[in-house]
């Protein structure tokens, strides 16, 4: 007989998987191919995912692990996988996650990359065109042997040059976290292998050293918002006139224009030289009510001393305000004209609509950090959110819930580290009106006859996940229209008349 306690497995998952987060931070990075330290079956499932949501090609490297190499142990593919992807793929970095299987049998990843450049990532002779006084003058070989490749005139040397690609490594078993989990955890992971020790641009330092707000660029770190969200959140930063580095960005790189030709890496992600150079900002913003004590911005602050600022998801008008007069700070200058009339007819939108939300009853579910971000704006629309549920487990969204509906609305049932079958067991006795999460709750929501608000990740039943704007005084407005419209059309559908006039 067990002595094993009685317990419910999940059945329907309300998170993804580790490694799968890391592997999109990664793609926010110029040049970088995601590999996994794993079975090819955790490379296949993720590519699947992604690509449902972006619909864009994504490659995903694998180790491709087999049984012998759980009993042996996988060093050995991880450097034939290694010298595999520089060749196919000439990236500028390779970021490592490992996987289940990795991570129980117990390969030490860091000790194996390090044997791996010591081995194969030697400095190499490159002939390059650079001015020389001495361009007749021999080049001379790493052994001290004369080169053999002749110099044509005195504009023409040889220099030593290494080509190999960085190589970045994050440890992000599925057992031990979520997506969301995996996400920050490359990111922080990058933060601290890859920066580098830099002075504030002198050029914006008014003098006054105890001022950090009078030094070198912002760095701003949204967390994992959509493809739309970062392209809008850089237009922001640019109508501010702030100098940002966007960490990370695959606004291109996961959603790109039609190209001839496909690309064995796509272009955009955050510049790798401006991410050396993180540790000199000014600030670093970081969004996100239910973040990691131990994040990349507190990375940085530790670090390098980078004044590290955290506020929600801009999400609705609070948090979009708040974030407006953060910018307006740090920039010196007022909030830009166009986001002022955003905001009013923000503001014009919900008197209009109030009307057809004022009570109605919503469950909200997904990451943890948007679900507090969609839960406070649905309470400033009028809509009571009566359930709020994440298969996250950081501990912090009861706390954070509460904070967003103190004084706008009733406190809200929130749960953490649970599954579909969790939520729909407590949802259906609640009797809601709408469903606000991503695609993996349609079922449910067709079950019981509800409309479902797609917004999150994955979005893998519709076209355009990627494109959905979520941040923002003008994604506040989108999110709005589609919900009420959402609600009308569902009273439109059940009325035995289908009045046409409202």
């Amino acid at each position: 007989m067990s002595n094993m306690p009685p317990y419910t497995s999940t059945t329907n998952a309300c998170k993804l998987c580790k490694p799968l987060g890391a592997s999109l931070a990664f793609r926010g990075i110029e040049g970088t191919v995601p590999f996994l330290h794993g079975s090819q079956g955790c490379a296949t499932y993720m590519r699947r995912y992604i690509i449902s949501h972006f619909n864009e090609p994504i490659d995903i490297a694998s180790s491709s692990l087999g049984e012998k190499h759980a009993v042996y142990g996988g060093s050995a593919n991880l450097k034939l996988g290694l010298n595999n992807v520089t060749k196919k793929y000439a990236p500028k970095l390779i970021g490592v996650a490992t996987t289940c299987l990795t991570e129980t049998i117990g390969d030490d990843v860091k000790r194996i990359i390090s044997e791996y450049e010591a081995e194969f990532h030697k400095n190499t002779i490159s002939c390059v065109d650079v001015e020389s006084d001495e361009g007749k003058t021999p080049c001379i070989n790493e052994d001290l042997s004369i080169c053999e490749k002749p110099v044509s005139n005195k504009y023409k040397a040889h220099k030593y040059k290494d080509e190999h690609p960085r190589i970045i490594y994050v440890s992000t078993p599925s057992y031990s976290g979520t997506h969301m989990e995996g996400f920050h955890a490359a990111l922080k992971a990058v933060v601290e292998q890859l920066t580098e020790p830099v002075l504030p641009d002198e050029s914006l330092d008014s003098g006054n050293d105890a001022d950090p707000l009078t030094r070198g660029t912002v760095n701003f770190m949204p967390g994992f918002v959509s493809a739309a969200d970062l392209r809008y959140l850089k237009e922001l930063l640019a109508d501010f006139k702030i100098d940002f580095t966007l960490f990370p960005d695959y606004s291109e790189s996961l959603d790109g224009e039609a190209l001839n030709d496909y690309p064995l890496i796509p272009a955009g992600g955050t510049l790798i030289k401006d991410i050396k150079k993180m540790g000199g900002a000014k600030i670093t913003i970081e969004c996100g009510s239910t973040l990691p004590k131990e994040s990349a911005g507190r990375s940085l602050e530790k670090m390098y001393g980078t004044p590290l600022y955290r506020t929600a998801l801009p999400i609705g008008i609070r948090e979009t305000d708040r974030l407006m007069d953060k910018l307006a700070q740090i920039s010196k200058t007022g909030i830009p004209s166009r986001y002022k009339s955003a905001r009013g007819r923000l503001v014009d939108a919900m008197v209009d609509g109030h009307k057809y939300l004022s009570g109605k009853r919503a469950v909200v579910y997904g990451e943890e950090d948007l679900v507090v971000g969609l839960t406070s704006f649905l309470a400033e629309t009028g809509v009571q959110p009566v359930l709020c549920a994440s298969g996250g487990k950081s501990g912090e969204l009861a706390r954070a819930i509460a904070g967003v509906l103190d004084g706008i609305s009733p406190m809200a049932e929130v749960y953490e580290n649970v599954d579909f079958y969790d939520i729909e067991e407590r949802a259906e006795s609640l009797n809601i009106d709408l469903l606000v999460g991503h695609s993996k709750g349609y079922t449910f929501a067709r079950k019981i006859g509800v409309p479902l608000i797609r917004v999150g990740f994955p979005v893998h039943d519709r076209m355009g996940g990627q494109r959905i704007l979520h941040l923002g005084y003008h994604g506040a407005q989108m999110l709005f229209d589609t919900i009420t419209n959402t609600i009308i059309a569902k009273k439109q559908d059940d009325s035995p008349i289908g009045y046409s006039y409202m």
